[in-house]
C-alpha cells in the first residue's frame, strides 16, 4: 500500500485487540503509518462480533483495522517471538492491550522492547493503570462507564441508570493513546529519546467525566456534589414540537434576547434576563422552553432558530449520516475497493493542508500480510499455513 500522510514513514507494531488499541492504530494508519497489526493464531476476536460480508471481516473490526497489515504470529513459539523481536528491531512504536504479568512473562515487557530498541515508543493500553490496586481487574466499555460515573449521572437526568448507547470508553481512551503515543514521539524526534508510554481506561475516563462533572467538587471544602446541573437537569433532552422533535440550545444572552423578542412567549420576564440568572434556574427554563416549542412545527423552528443564528438541529439515526449533505459535500466518506466489494468508510475528520490522512486500504483478512512482512524482514517461513508454528528462521537480519 502506498501511503501518505503526516505518519508516512513511522511504522506501528501493533498488538491490540478489541476496539480501545485499534482505533488508537487506525487513526495512525489513516495518517500515513504502517501499521502492523500482529494477531495471535485464530485473529483478533473483534472479528467475529458483528455482521460482515466474508467471515472474519464485519462492520466494526474492518472499520477500526482498515490500512493495516495482518500478521498472524504464535508468541508462545520460539518462530513467533523471533519475528516479533526483527519487527520491533525496526519500529517506532510498539503499542499492546494485553495485561502487565501478560506481555512479561512472553517477553515483550517495556524493558525487554527497550533492550531490542531503545528509541521506540512503547505505548501500554490497560484497563486500570498499574499504579494502583485494582490494576489486575479485566475491564471493558459497559464496566468502566459504571467506574466512571456515567450511569448515575444518566440516572440524574433521565430517572433511570442506563450506559450511553456508544462504545464511549474505548473510543476516548483510544483517541488518548493517540495524543500520548504522538506526544512521545514528538518528544523523541527532539531528543532521540525513547520511552514507555501508559493509558488505562479507567483513568482516561475519570478525567474525561471530571471535566465538566467535578464542578464544585474540586473546592476544598467542596461546595457541591460531583455534577454539572445543566447536563443532568431533567428536562434537558430534546423539545417536542407539532410533528416531531428537535434539538436546540438558546444559552447565551444574544441568543436569548433574540429568542424572546421573535417568539415572545407568555412566561417571558427579567427573571430570566441573564445567563446566570438562567443558570440557577436551568431545570426550569427547560421547562418552559419545552412548553414553547409544542407551537410550531420543526421545520417553522428550524427556518426561525437558524434565522436568529441560535444552535439547533433535527434529530438524525446514524443511517441519515450516510446520506447527509454537510458530510457528502465536505468529501466525508471514502469508498475502497475490497475482496468483498466497495466499503463506504467514515473518513478522517481532520484536515491537513500539507499532508492530509485518508483511508489508506481496506482491513486485512487474517495473515494476509505475514508472509510479504517477514520476508521484507529477511525471515523465511517454510510453510505458509503454519506461519505461528516453530518454521520460521532468519537469514541476512541486520
Amino acid at each position: 500500500m502506498a501511503s501518505s500522510g503526516p505518519l508516512s514513514g513511522v511504522i506501528v507494531i501493533d498488538l491490540t485487540a478489541m476496539v480501545m488499541g485499534p482505533y488508537c492504530t487506525q487513526i495512525l494508519a489513516d495518517m500515513g503509518a504502517d501499521v502492523i497489526k500482529v494477531e495471535p493464531p485464530g485473529g483478533d476476536n473483534t472479528r467475529y462480533v458483528s455482521q460482515g460480508p466474508s467471515p472474519g471481516m464485519n462492520g466494526v473490526f474492518v472499520n477500526v483495522n482498515r490500512g493495516k497489515r495482518s500478521v498472524e504470529l504464535n508468541l508462545r513459539s520460539e518462530g513467533g517471538k523471533t519475528a516479533l523481536r526483527a519487527l520491533i528491531a525496526k519500529a517506532d512504536v510498539f503499542i499492546h492491550s494485553m495485561r502487565a504479568q501478560a506481555i512479561t512473562k512472553l517477553g515483550f515487557g517495556y524493558e525487554d522492547v527497550a533492550a531490542l530498541n531503545p528509541q521506540i515508543v512503547y505505548t501500554n493500553c490497560y484497563g486500570y493503570g498499574r499504579h494502583g490496586p485494582d490494576r489486575d481487574l479485566p475491564a471493558y466499555d459497559d464496566t468502566i462507564q459504571a467506574e466512571c460515573g456515567i450511569p448515575v449521572i444518566q440516572q440524574l437526568l433521565t430517572g433511570e441508570a442506563n450506559y450511553v448507547g456508544s462504545i464511549i470508553a474505548d473510543k476516548v481512551a483510544g483517541l488518548t493513546a493517540v495524543y500520548a503515543t504522538m506526544m512521545a514521539l514528538f518528544h523523541r524526534e527532539r531528543t532521540g529519546e525513547g520511552q514507555e508510554v501508559e493509558v488505562s481506561m479507567f483513568e482516561t475516563m475519570a478525567s474525561f467525566m471530571l471535566v465538566e462533572h467535578a464542578n464544585g467538587a474540586i473546592f476544598q471544602p467542596p461546595l457541591g456534589p460531583a455534577n454539572y446541573h445543566r447536563a443532568v437537569a431533567p428536562n434537558r433532552r430534546p423539545y417536542r414540537t407539532k410533528d416531531g422533535q428537535i434539538a436546540a440550545l438558546i444559552y447565551n444572552d444574544k441568543h436569548w434576547s433574540a429568542f424572546v423578542a421573535a417568539v415572545k412567549p407568555h412566561w417571558a420576564s427579567d427573571e430570566f434576563a441573564t445567563l446566570e440568572q438562567r443558570a440557577h434556574q436551568i431545570n426550569k427554563v427547560y421547562g418552559l422552553l419545552a412548553e414553547t416549542f409544542l407551537e410550531r412545527t420543526t421545520a417553522e423552528w428550524l427556518a426561525l432558530l437558524r434565522e436568529l443564528h441560535i444552535p439547533a438541529a433535527p434529530l438524525r439515526t446514524p443511517d441519515e449520516l450516510f446520506d447527509n449533505p454537510h458530510l457528502k459535500a465536505a468529501g466525508f466518506f471514502e469508498t475502497v475497493e475490497t475482496r468483498d466489494g466497495p466499503v463506504r468508510f467514515p473518513g478522517v475528520p481532520t484536515w491537513f493542508s500539507k499532508t492530509p490522512g485518508h483511508v489508506q486500504g481496506p482491513a486485512p483478512t487474517l495473515g494476509e500480510n505475514t508472509r510479504e512482512v517477514l520476508e521484507e524482514l529477511g525471515l523465511k517461513v517454510d510453510d505458509k499455513d503454519s506461519v505461528d508454528q516453530d518454521d520460521i528462521h532468519t537469514e541476512g537480519l541486520i
